[in-house]
């Protein structure tokens, strides 16, 4: 059997079934579209569900992929074996109610024995104990010997999940030889050991299972079938792993070179690169499909494999970032089959380096203090890390959980997860309990859902703001009523209506309902899609008697419209730049629109520089003046596709759509109010840029009226900027630094003069020490001291008391910081400064902790310093026996 590259044996499958007709569909994204049952796409026929349910027409009866997939389940057995992988390709040919069982075999018999060559006395194939259709076709069709053909039950040749299409399934295996088998004379496939290697599964979907378990066979039979790259490669090759196949070998081989370290000799090395080698590969695959690392979700599954990449090359003495110059050695053997490695090759290495120097920001921290936990438990000839020291790990060192679990299992320690998870549970009740009643106020009933279902508001008001309309629905504290008059609160529905309800991130619009010979006045607040596609008009009456079938008038105010039209407009324009400067994998995240401001969420990995704000702002403000005109058409979502407008990600939209374009550049779906034409916008102004979540920024601009507002009121500050420095405008900056460097200078000498006088009180603070069990312990409190002074002053006590530990406190800014140091002979007797502050800190409600002979803390109750001063004795009592 030849040796043949894993691309190689990628590219011979598609181009084999391209020949049988099917259309060769490159592979989908890791992140599943319209699909909330999965986290990732996890198996080769995952992106097309809906083609075999029939909910959506395939581009073609057959079809053919290598899909890209990720599984997580087993996470923590990647690397502790070499057979475990996060990443892995998955070759298919599918045919939607086209051909059946006896091509599908046929054409996998020939693409082994033809076109990779593989000798036909090591094929084997296993069938469902009942379907002789299978067998007949393999014996009689295509001429296996019914000796190599085995019949297995349902756990093996059976494909269902719960309910819907499900059928047999027949597999193909490859004999290794029998040094890979067991005493067993009758060893076959269906046999435990590692002889018999499945490769192909093909699935015949024929029946529809139902509700009461019964098997009914479907009108349009599919095929499904799935052979693993990485396993067919591994036969291919003669290889026993995953981690020996030539292009997982070329990343393996990359990480040895960068860490310094040498597979095949040492377990604890090999697992470490076994695990940088498949991470890496996921990471960078997960990031070129839009996935940024968070604390949730897909999000998370990226984080975890990046943090436990980056541990392990720690293990390996990797002190810097190194796993992104990885990324070359990945795209180097991929990238030709998956072009968007290559297309985002700088993205992928930015966005996994800024992981990258976080983490190491939060490990070295946990590290330290999870090796005192560790070290405190052996001490004290414990197993298990209390719940509260897992969470303190999670919740202010941003230590994942798994990770410290991990550590405490190569300790042969375990971690209290019930009592992690109860301290996770106690977080989410404050977090729920600060909410108040907001989820109890969501599951009110609304009166307008009692009105006629036939009762419907229809949206007049893109072009025009006055139009005639009847009242079909008045409700009143909850309540429908017949009338309203003068002073009462009540939500109106018309039948057609000029105001647009909030939608989209636009706020709803505001105005008047009048009907003047009736003397009647309805200011409306704010406008809301109410029930059974109503709109609800959020009023107070003003003058007269409003009553259902009334006539009234829509008098939307013009200049709230125009404000949200020109910052609704805007984010479009924005939309289109930040895709521009940041990149493609920028996305809309949410955004608001009212008639002060605009708000954009958009999906970014890092801070957004000023330099790139200052360029944002001003191709936005480009675009406004170019004077585009900005058009408004309804088309059906083909049409808006071939248009090239952006859809929102998660939104659901019709058959019919509205696309707003602004000339070429920005075409976007929307149901928004805007303008005619940009320049109506006025000019735009960036106010401030931050993160809302992991990987979402959020950027706050103004436009128009409110830029001319702002700028009056930044001179007027200015102005009195200036008044108060005694300086003029345009020497101003000067001004302020000279007075910055004399407050500095200052503040500097007072911190000396605080420091000679703390040394000058050494003496009598070293009067006041106490022995604890032989130890003496001299504690103080001090106020408004820096803490480089006091922690200096800590030191100073220290080396005078030659032995014995100190403890102080600093009050100063509403807060306590405490300092905890130790000579180093008492730490032989069971000193440890870190556990010592940590106790002291939380008789004040503070946190802290750090190293035997150092460590600090803060604290918020500063009615309790001297109270946790004292505590010090305690706890040193409790550690010195």
């Amino acid at each position: 059997m030849q040796k043949m590259g894993l691309n190689e044996i990628r590219s011979k499958f598609l181009q084999f079934f391209e020949s049988k007709g099917h259309l060769v569909q490159p592979s989908y994204s890791l992140v599943p579209h319209n699909d909330k049952s999965l986290l990732l796409i996890n198996a080769g026929m995952a992106p097309l569900k809906n083609y075999f349910s029939g909910t959506e027409i395939p581009p073609s009866k057959r079809m053919t992929t290598c899909q890209k997939c990720v599984r997580t389940g087993d996470i923590e057995n990647v690397g502790v074996t070499a057979r475990h992988a996060t990443l892995f390709e998955m070759l298919g040919n599918f045919s939607f109610g086209d051909y059946f069982k006896e091509e599908t075999l046929k054409w996998g018999w020939e693409f082994v024995t033809e076109h990779l060559n593989m000798p036909q006395d090591k094929i084997w194939v296993s069938v469902y104990f009942e379907d002789d259709e299978a067998f007949e076709i393999w014996e009689k069709e295509i001429g296996i010997p019914k000796e190599r053909i085995v019949r297995l039950g349902k756990e093996d040749n059976f494909w269902e999940i719960g309910t819907g299409a499900c059928g047999p399934c027949s597999e193909i295996h490859f004999d290794r030889g029998e040094e890979y088998g067991c005493d067993n004379p009758d060893c076959k496939p269906g046999c435990d050991c590692d002889r018999y290697l499945e490769f192909w599964n093909h699935v015949f979907s024929q029946f529809n299972k139902d509700e009461e378990g019964n098997y009914n066979p479907l009108e349009n039979k599919n095929i499904d079938t799935g052979m693993g790259l990485e396993r067919i490669a591994c036969i291919m090759q003669g290889v026993d792993t995953i981690f020996d196949v030539d292009t997982i070998k070329h990343i393996l081989n990359a990480v040895e070179k960068m860490t310094n370290s040498t597979y095949s000799k040492e377990y604890k090395t090999d697992k470490s690169i076994r695990i940088i080698t498949d991470h890496i590969r996921s990471v960078s695959f997960l990031v070129a499909d839009g996935v940024l690392p968070s604390n949730e979700g897909r999000g998370y599954v990226l984080r975890r494999l990046l943090r436990r990449a980056a541990r392990n090359g720690k293990l390996l003495g990797m002190k810097e970032p190194f796993l992104y110059k990885l990324v070359d050695e990945v795209i180097a053997v991929s990238g030709e089959a998956y072009p968007e490695l290559v297309e985002k090759a700088e993205y992928i290495k930015k966005v996994i380096r800024i992981e990258e120097e976080k983490f190491n920001e939060t490990i070295d921290k946990g590290n330290e203090i999870l090796a005192s936990y560790i070290e405190e438990l052996k001490a004290n000839n414990q197993k298990t890390l209390s719940g509260d020291n897992a969470f303190r790990l999670y919740d202010t060192y941003g230590f994942p959980v798994d990770l410290t679990k991990e550590i405490l299992e190569e300790e042969h320690l375990e971690i209290d997860e019930e009592g992690f998870k109860a301290e996770m549970e106690k977080q989410r009740q404050t977090a729920r309990d600060a909410r108040g009643n907001m989820d109890l106020e969501a599951w009110k009933e609304d009166a307008i859902a009692k009105l006629d279902k036939d009762i419907v508001t229809n949206f007049e008001g893109y072009d025009i703001l006055f139009i005639e309309s009847t009242v079909k629905g008045i409700a009143k504290n909850n309540e429908l009523v017949d009338s309203a008059c003068a002073g009462d609160e009540v939500t109106i529905v018309l039948d057609k209506t000029a105001f647009y309800a909030e939608g989209g991130g636009q706020v709803g619009d505001k105005g008047l309902l009048v009907n003047e010979s009736e003397d009647l006045v309805v200011e409306v607040l704010d406008t809301k899609k109410g029930p059974n596609n109503t709109i609800k008009h959020i009023c107070v009456v003003k003058s007269g008697i409003i009553k259902v079938e009334d006539v009234v008038y829509t008098k939307v105010d013009k200049e709230v419209r125009l404000a949200c039209a020109r910052n609704h407009s805007a984010t479009h324009i924005l939309h289109t730049v930040l895709k521009e400067v940041l990149g493609d994998h920028v996305n809309q995240a949410g955004s608001l629109v009212t008639p002060e401001r605009l708000r954009f969420d958009v999906t970014h990995f890092e801070a957004i520089s000023k330099d790139e704000l200052k360029l944002i702002e001003e191709k936005v403000n480009n675009m406004i003046f170019e004077s585009l005109d900005i058009t408004c058409e309804t088309m059906s979502m083909t049409e808006a596709g071939q248009k090239g407008a952006t859809a929102l990600f998660g939104e659901k939209y019709g058959d019919e759509v509205r696309v707003v374009s602004m000339g070429d550049l920005s075409i976007e779906l929307c149901g928004g109010t805007h303008l005619k034409n940009t320049s109506q916008i006025g000019i735009f102004k960036v106010l401030s840029e931050g993160g809302v979540a992991a990987g979402v920024r959020r950027i706050e601009a103004i436009t128009g009226k409110e830029v001319y507002n702002f700028l009056n009121n930044k001179q007027d500050l200015i102005n009195e900027v200036c008044t108060s420095v005694k300086a003029k405008e345009d020497n101003l900056v000067a001004k302020v630094s000279n007075l910055l460097d004399e407050n500095k200078s200052l503040a500097k000498e007072l911190n000396e003069v605080k420091s000679k006088m703390s040394l000058q009180s050494a003496d009598s603070i070293l009067d006041s020490k106490v022995d604890v069990n032989g130890v003496n312990i001299v504690t103080s409190k001090f106020e408004e001291m820096d803490m480089d002074t006091l922690r200096n002053t800590a030191d100073t006590l220290r080396d005078k008391l030659s032995s014995g530990v100190v403890v102080l406190a600093n009050v100063a800014g509403g807060k306590i910081n405490f300092v905890a140091t130790a000579t180093k002979d008492v730490l032989e007797k069971g000193v440890h400064a870190g556990n010592i502050v940590r106790e002291v800190a939380q008789v004040a409600g503070g946190k802290g902790g750090g190293r035997p002979n150092m460590a600090q803390a803060g604290a918020p109750d500063v009615t309790k310093v001297d109270e946790a001063l004292n505590h010090a004795k305690e706890v040193l009592k409790s550690q010195v026996k």
